[in-house]
């Protein structure tokens, strides 16, 4: 295991971006080499008990981070085989055309990237083909065009969220299907056939699928791509540091603490890191020497700055008839994403959420304290919740930024203020609607359960931007083809690559944009 082989490709990491790479570069025949600091997630009864995973947190990472104060946080990540993907809600959306330009924000400028969206297009309908994803292009007012449609029709509406949709339309407005990533054969009713791997449970959002049926890294890539001889896995392989020849211009060792305790040393022609945007930061970071004494990749000063994670607000509304929806993750509305008319700039998206249980709405319960009616118990409360995600946009800022302590700590510096002038309007929207949606005006209440107990910073789940890519080697770290401009052979592929984060989930971005580098390095290495 130790060196005695050289790889033609080194992937450290298996989310979206680490593991549809490994897909990609499986039937070239190349050697592969995947490093994942976590095992396979285990198969048990609690990955979907809402207790253990939101209230106890059990598959969280059992480490901590540090704030800019120096205050300990424990972040929202998760390492095991699929990487993030294996908790995410597989909301499968592509960016804006608008978000690939330069936009004016209320709270400053969101840069324009170095790729537009038609050189993206065609990996993201291929994403869309290999992640299963479930939707209809043209209903989302704002969405680009797309050159192919999704591989599957949107998953049905439940009746009390069909009736939601309705009354949007009769206001004007334009929801559409939420692009979802699932494993679901539906019959003309919306219901799952027998045949079908999705259940249309009410556990896809937040926890992990027991049947396989969810569009994760592990399911859709990772697992086909070991099936070819060519490509290998090593699991609980810490990577601790880069190491570069002389010269520092290229990665010659790739050093991992494994499971047992002991260091083993990789080496390839080609490393890719994908460890999410935080984790990938710390290993050039790290990875420091006498070529690069500020971090690999570093010599323009960008090696963990420009953190970005959205501006989010998880909101449960009370319908005032019982919202019996088991699968809620169905709908979505765009009208206000790049303006309203009374406001000149973005307010951001609204999509459904997993539907709430009594489980997590007792978990909230000490946040909530006087603002339910006494006559309201939390289990008719649960039985009525119709549960909201609202996603601005975070802009960049150098000083938002990952860094390390002399002991090797992660710091994460936020300014959790950063644009939250149109996320603000864009709550005040939803609940100007709520009487005209069947729900009580007066209940639109925090749901920090799927926020880290209402700590921004610790909720990581949409992490993005501190190895930004571009043309200027002053300005930022990796070139187009997401290469370190310092170094020869060093590529990056996870959500660090991000100028902007936009206002929609970061995957399907990650996914498209590792196939377009995927085609890179195949012809790369011939």
């Amino acid at each position: 295991m130790a060196g005695d082989q050289t790889y033609d490709v080194i992937i450290i990491g298996t989310g979206a971006g680490g593991g549809t790479l490994a897909h990609r570069l499986a039937p070239t025949g190349k050697r592969v080499l995947i490093l994942e600091r976590g095992d396979y997630l285990p198969r048990e009864r609690d990955n979907w008990d809402s207790t253990a995973v939101f209230v106890k947190g059990k598959y969280r990472a059992p480490e901590y981070w540090y704030d800019k104060h120096g205050n300990a946080f424990p972040p929202e990540v998760n390492y095991y085989v699929g990487g993030n993907t294996k908790f995410y809600g597989a909301a499968l959306f592509r960016l804006r055309p608008e978000d690939f330009g330069e936009l004016r924000h209320h709270g400053g400028i969101s840069p324009a990237w170095p790729i537009d969206y038609t050189d993206l297009e065609p990996y993201y309908s291929e994403a869309e083909q290999l992640y299963r994803v479930h939707g209809r292009h043209g209903e989302d007012p704002t969405g680009g065009p797309a050159s192919a449609p999704y591989p599957f029709p949107p998953v049905a509406h439940e009746p009390r969220i069909q009736q939601l949709s309705d009354d949007l339309e009769k206001h004007g407005l334009h929801p559409f299907h939420l692009p979802i990533g699932v494993d679901l054969t539906q019959d003309d009713q919306g219901r799952a056939v027998h045949g079908s791997a999705c259940i249309r449970c009410d556990r896809v959002d937040g926890f992990p699928c027991l049947l396989g049926a969810k569009s994760d890294a592990q399911v859709i890539c990772v697992d086909p791509a070991l099936r070819y001889d060519n490509v290998t896995m090593i699991t609980r392989a810490d990577v601790r540091r880069l190491e570069t020849d002389p010269t520092g211009r290229t990665v010659t060792t790739v050093v991992a603490q494994l499971g047992d305790g002991t260091t083993a040393t990789f080496a390839a022609d080609v490393v890719v890191v994908a460890c999410g945007a935080v984790n990938s930061a710390v290993l050039l970071l790290r990875s420091a020497g006498d070529r690069h004494p500020d971090g690999l990749a570093n010599s323009s000063g960008m090696v963990g700055r420009h953190y970005m994670r959205h501006n989010n607000l998880a909101l449960m509304a009370v319908s005032k008839e019982p919202n019996p929806t088991r699968f809620q993750k169905t709908l979505a509305l765009h009208d206000w994403y790049l303006g309203a008319d009374d406001w000149d700039y973005p307010l951001g998206g609204i999509q459904m959420l997993g539907k709430s249980d009594a489980d997590q709405i007792h978990g909230e319960a000490p946040r909530w304290a006087g603002a339910v009616s006494p006559d309201m118990p939390f289990e008719v409360i649960a039985h009525h919740a119709v549960d909201f995600w609202l996603c601005g946009e975070d802009l960049p800022d150098p000083e938002n930024r990952v860094t390390l302590d002399a002991d090797g700590g992660v710091h994460l510096a936020l300014d959790e203020k950063n644009n939250i002038a149109g996320l603000d309007r864009l709550r005040h929207k939803l609940q100007g609607m709520l009487g005209r949606l069947g729900m009580h005006e007066h209940h639109l209440l925090p749901h920090s359960i799927y926020l880290h107990k209402g700590m921004p910073i610790g909720a990581t789940a949409h992490q993005a931007g501190t190895l930004r890519f571009g043309t200027d080697p002053k300005t930022c770290v990796l070139d187009v083809h997401c290469r370190a401009h310092d170094l020869d052979n060093l590529y990056v592929v996870d959500t660090s690559f991000f100028p902007s984060i936009g206002a929609v989930n970061p995957s399907l971005t990650a996914i498209a944009n590792a196939l377009r580098v995927g085609d890179h390095l195949a012809a790369r290495l011939g």
